[in-house]
């Protein structure tokens, strides 16, 4: 464990201006990063007596190995500097606002030439306007059933849109009278995207305007005798009226706001956000934040300030006001951060107008405040019963792995490796990794293994552990500009590139298998000196775990957290090659049948394979579609649709769609 003395910088070497400030562990990755208004006075507080410390502070500056700094001339400087480094480098010990659950919103898909009304999760996509998020997905669906009558713009996916469009006829939602039916030319482009942005107009807080165009209308069909279109009119009305019901007026005074509380311990914090547009309750998010340091309600307002109205949020504008709808007029919070006014300043910016920022004292505000405040209690309380839980499960389960295989230290990271194949073709080798017990998806690999090594199961292990590992030394030996220990005076990007994942060797590896594919793995690491990992087997027969060197297996209990953690790692990366492994055959069994079409070279074979990606989605195509692959002509496309129809057999036919 370093000592934070070990690195400390030299006394008045650390400027008194502002700027920003990052922490390395000993293999350079950036763990934590920081801004203050004076960099001397900031740094040094971390290093205090230890014992003055709060925990996480404490874990966090034994774990580096190094800090350096970048001085900048504002403290809006500072802050948009800070919200780079943390979306590039991702610090472990950073505040992470990580949804409590996975909220969607309802999405318009303006880039694309018929813009589609659909539920969407995830992060924000460039030329998509959300409205949201809401609680439930069904909440969007029936918000949306009340509005195609008025606004019957395209919900459908791409392949049913491209469908109705060949065969001449639009689906159900068409026939009865809720999408306009672009597909089949039933309105133009331009009368689509005419209905999108009327539905943007509502969904926005433009109601009133609306249906006091609408009642207009009405008017005019009745006394022009129009009934029919009058009572279509007068059912349009009365389904914006029903929708506007379901979102009940908070506020008053049409406030555009967004109200944030929080319920915390000395770990963790709960987030709550309502969104409020034009006095309606327009959707609600929730976080959970880990805190590193000792923080009070001020900072992690800020940090909320940071993070969530963040620059990417510039990227993601279209025009169609995504930066003006994403922050508000008004944003009210429980207690104002240090440096308010900065914030303000970089709010506004974003917005290209005013934004206030402060707290609520009275009223209905106050009361809407009241309630969010509570909705982030119940939350937190909800979470800490889920916590409690994981976290004993698994520091227990991580302890247990140190006991019983005799490590050094508790293994925060395990990498597991397992190969698929079948009788020797399309062999593939995965590898996942874990950190802290959960899975790092971002840290997944995929290995194609080389005709000599897919010879047999331990000669695969061997292949992806050497390449493996052989990525670590390269990175290992290369090191980066601007690595610990040292003072940064300069732009980010020149200060240090891309953090390397793999620059950081795991404390477990597991391979899944016995005592060849440990024995092979073990083998491969000594031949390149590393030493200092430690690898074992899981075999799947009786789940002992083999261990290199020794005659006799561990056994773990069958209840045992430690071995429930290393089979879900061991499950992981089976699904995980299994899926590889998949679409690999799947491509080649598509190659294979295409050799033999006349007239289909490779760039043709490969151009197909790019279309439609798997056998099963090209023998599902018709002519035409094979026909819009580029260089592909009428006369290639039906040779490889009737190749592919003479290749399946009854039981084929099965076959094929099990791939």
């Amino acid at each position: 464990m370093p000592d934070p003395s070990t690195y400390r910088p030299a006394v008045g070497s650390i400027p008194e201006g502002p700027g920003v400030y990052r922490f390395r562990d000993p293999y350079g990755r950036v763990i934590y990063v920081g801004k203050a208004k004076s960099l001397r006075s900031r740094v040094n507080s971390y290093f205090a007596d230890l014992a003055g410390l709060h925990p996480r502070t404490r874990q966090m500056v034994t774990s580096a190995a190094g800090v350096d700094w970048t001085v900048v001339s504002t403290e809006v400087e500072a802050l948009q500097l800070e919200y780079n480094w943390i979306k590039e480098f991702d610090p472990r010990f950073n505040v992470r606002y990580r949804d409590d659950k996975s909220f969607p919103s309802l999405a318009v898909t303006l880039y694309e030439e018929y813009p589609r009304l659909q539920v969407m999760r995830g992060p924000k996509r460039k030329g998509v306007r959300y409205f949201g998020p809401y609680s439930h997905a069904w909440a969007i669906r029936e918000t949306l059933d009340l509005l195609l009558r008025v606004f019957p713009a395209r919900t459908c996916s791409a392949g049913v849109f491209k469908r109705a469009g060949q065969i001449g006829r639009p689906c159900l939602l068409g026939y009865i009278g809720k999408c306009s039916a672009p597909c089949v030319g039933n309105v133009t482009a331009d009368e689509h995207r005419q209905i999108v942005e009327d539905f943007c107009d509502f969904m926005g807080g433009r109601t009133d305007t609306l249906i006091r165009r609408l009642d207009q209308q009405m008017a005019a069909a009745a006394a022009d005798q129009e009934y029919e279109r009058a009572a279509r009119l007068r059912d349009d009305i009365g389904a914006l009226r029903r929708a506007l019901e379901k979102q009940a007026v908070v506020l008053g005074d049409g406030t555009d706001a967004d109200l944030v509380a929080f319920s915390q311990d000395d770990l963790e914090a709960s987030v709550q956000v309502f969104h409020v547009r034009g006095g309606r309750v327009r959707g609600q998010r929730g976080w959970i934040v880990d805190k590193v340091e000792d923080v009070s309600t001020g900072d992690l307002v800020a940090q909320f300030l940071l993070q969530v109205y963040g620059g990417d949020l510039v990227e993601d504008a279209d025009g169609s006001g995504t930066v003006r709808d994403a922050v508000p007029r008004e944003i009210l919070v429980p207690e104002l951060p240090e440096d308010v006014d900065a914030h303000i300043r970089r709010l506004s910016d974003l917005r290209g107008g005013p934004v206030g920022i402060r707290i609520p004292q009275r009223g209905d505000k106050r009361a809407l405040m009241d309630t969010v405040q509570r909705n982030a209690g119940e939350a937190f309380a909800r979470h800490r019963v889920k916590r409690a839980s994981d976290l004993t499960a698994r520091s227990l389960a991580l302890a247990e792995i140190q006991d019983s295989l005799d490590l050094p230290a508790a293994p925060l990271r395990i990498e597991c490796i397992d190969v698929s194949h079948v009788q020797g073709t399309n062999v593939v080798g995965s590898l996942v990794v874990f950190e802290d017990g959960v899975a790092k998806r971002s840290d997944y690999r995929r290995f194609i293994i080389s005709a000599e090594g897919g010879r047999d199961d331990t000669l695969s292990v061997a292949e992806v552990v050497r390449r493996r590992f052989a990525r670590y030394l390269k990175e290992q030996s290369q090191g980066g500009a601007g690595g610990p220990g040292g003072p940064v005076l300069g732009p980010p990007d020149l200060a240090i590139g891309i953090p390397r994942k793999f620059a950081y060797p795991p404390n477990l590896v597991v391979v899944d298998g016995g005592v060849p594919q440990v024995e092979a793995a073990q083998v491969v690491l000594e031949e390149m000196g590393i030493e200092d990992i430690a690898v074992v087997g899981l075999a799947k027969r009786m789940e002992e775990i083999w261990v290199p060197g020794q005659a006799d297996p561990v056994i773990l209990p069958r209840t045992s957290e430690a071995l429930y953690l290393l089979q879900r790692i061991r499950d992981e990366a089976h699904r995980f090659a299994i899926t590889h492994h998949r679409e690999r055959r799947s491509k080649s069994m598509l190659a294979s049948l295409l050799d033999d079409v006349p007239g289909l070279g490779e760039v043709r074979r490969k151009a197909l394979l790019a279309k439609f990606g798997s056998l099963r989605a090209l023998r599902a195509a018709d002519v035409d579609q094979v026909a819009e692959v580029p260089g592909v002509g009428r006369k290639t496309a039906e040779a490889v649709v009737a190749a592919l129809a003479e290749d399946i057999g009854p039981n084929e036919v099965r076959a094929g769609r099990a791939d």
